[in-house]
Formats: structure tokens, C-alpha cells, sequence
């Protein structure tokens, strides 16, 4: 045994409650050789942003053979990548099972089929058990008075994010909701972390590295014919990221 316990400690760790922004992988169906190919394409349109990510594979809209699902090669393609793999997300019980096997973590999914399917699970545990009332409280926001620095990184794990001052290139700003940036914004922005697809991000001065809402990306090549340097407010419309001017929006 160590001495810690002689300076206070008394247990080796303690289980705490953590907020990560991860990226969900959205998967449609599985080819080895097409799913390797596409991963560094898209990896390849913005390296410093995949490097070392966590990635949650989603099944909420897989459409493919569960014989084909193979989790293994998964895992694999995204390592030779820098990509790790930490779970599934969605999917029926053959396709969490094989997902168990692989030592990947299990998580609910949001999609209409999934939620019939926990349903359709649940009522047949407990048919007479009442729905759980929750009471929503408003999300805190936090404000940042200050310029965010190349290399600085703020995260508003809960709710929006309002910055009173520019965003730096080589800066990453995060937030659960909405970014609101009172200035340019020319490092990386990430909203809607947790899967809000109705988060939305505001600046002054479009000029960034990679904007993104609820795992949907762009990044500055793609913007650049679009709100460039104007003030803008991007938000997620079917499945694909939309630029508006603040004063059509």
C-alpha cells in the first residue's frame, strides 16, 4: 500500500458524473472496404478534428443485414485512424448483442424506432408501470467577457454559450445548446454536443475553421461561398447545416 492514507486519502477513487462532447458515427449499412474508404475522406477534410476523438456508432437509421455488422472491423478502421470507438448507440437486441461482444458501451437511442422498441420493452417488464414525470429547469448559460485564445478551449457542458469578444483561429468553443459569438469567429465551434439538433450558432463575422451543430460539420472550405466575414446563423435543417444572414434569418 502506498501513503497516501497517511495525507488524508482514504479510498482509491470516487465515480463522479462527466460531461464529453463525442461524435456520433450515423451508419446506414456496413461494407468494410466502402466504410475504410469514406472514414478517410472525411477524416481527410479536417485531420485535427477526428484526431483522437471518441465516436459513438449509431443505429437508429441502420438498414443493413445484422450478418453483415461487423463491430470488430469497426473498431479497427477507425484506430488505424485515430478514431476510438466507445459505443452504439440504438439498434435491436441482435445488433446490441454483437455490439456487447465487441466490449463496446450500450446507449439509448432517440430515434422513433428505438423509442418504440424500449417501449415495447418496457411494457412487457412492468405493463401497469406509470411514465416518470420529469421537471425541466432552464439551462444555465455561460458568458465569457474575454477573447478566447489560439489554443483555448471553453466548454458550456449544459446550456448556451455566449461570447462577448472574438473566438481566435485555433480556439474551440462548445456548448450542450446554442453559441452565441459577439465578434468573429475564426477557430472551431461545436454546438448542440449532447445530440440538440435545435442548437444554433450566432456571430458577427463568419470566418471559421469547422463549425458544427449536433455532430453535423463543415469546415472553412465549405463555408467560404456562403456568410463568409458576414454575420450569420447556422442551424440544422434536414440533416444538413444551413449559413443565414442574422438579418433574413
Amino acid at each position: 500500500m502506498s501513503n497516501t492514507t497517511t495525507s488524508g486519502v482514504q479510498q482509491v477513487f470516487q465515480l463522479k458524473s462527466a460531461s464529453v462532447s463525442m461524435t456520433a458515427l450515423e451508419l446506414y449499412y456496413f461494407d468494410n472496404d466502402e466504410f475504410e474508404e469514406m472514414l478517410r475522406n472525411k477524416i481527410s477534410q479536417a485531420p485535427g478534428f477526428f484526431r483522437d476523438i471518441p465516436l459513438i456508432i449509431s443505429l437508429e437509421k441502420y438498414e443493413g443485414l445484422d450478418s453483415e455488422l461487423d463491430f470488430f472491423k469497426i473498431i479497427g478502421a477507425c484506430r488505424r485512424n485515430s478514431i476510438h470507438v466507445i459505443g452504439v448507440r440504438g439498434g435491436n437486441d441482435d445488433q446490441r448483442r454483437l455490439a456487447r461482444g465487441a466490449s463496446l458501451a450500450l446507449m439509448p437511442g432517440g430515434g422513433q424506432r428505438d423509442r418504440d422498441h424500449q417501449a415495447t420493452a418496457q411494457a412487457a417488464d412492468s405493463p401497469a408501470a406509470p411514465a416518470p414525470q420529469t421537471i425541466k429547469e432552464a439551462a444555465p448559460t455561460k458568458i465569457i467577457n474575454q477573447p478566447v485564445r489560439s489554443g483555448q478551449q471553453v466548454h458550456a457542458p449544459d446550456g448556451d454559450l455566449v461570447i462577448l469578444a472574438p473566438v481566435q483561429a485555433g480556439a474551440e468553443v462548445l456548448a450542450a445548446g446554442s453559441i452565441h459569438v459577439y465578434g468573429p469567429l475564426r477557430g472551431r465551434a461545436l454546438a448542440g454536443i449532447h445530440g440538440s439538433e435545435s442548437a444554433r450558432i450566432f456571430c458577427q463575422s463568419l470566418e471559421a475553421e469547422l463549425v458544427s451543430i449536433a455532430g453535423h460539420y463543415k469546415i472553412s472550405e465549405d463555408l467560404q461561398d456562403n456568410g463568409w466575414k458576414n454575420a450569420v446563423q447556422i442551424q440544422l435543417r434536414d440533416d444538413l447545416l444551413v449559413v443565414a444572414p442574422l438579418d433574413k434569418a
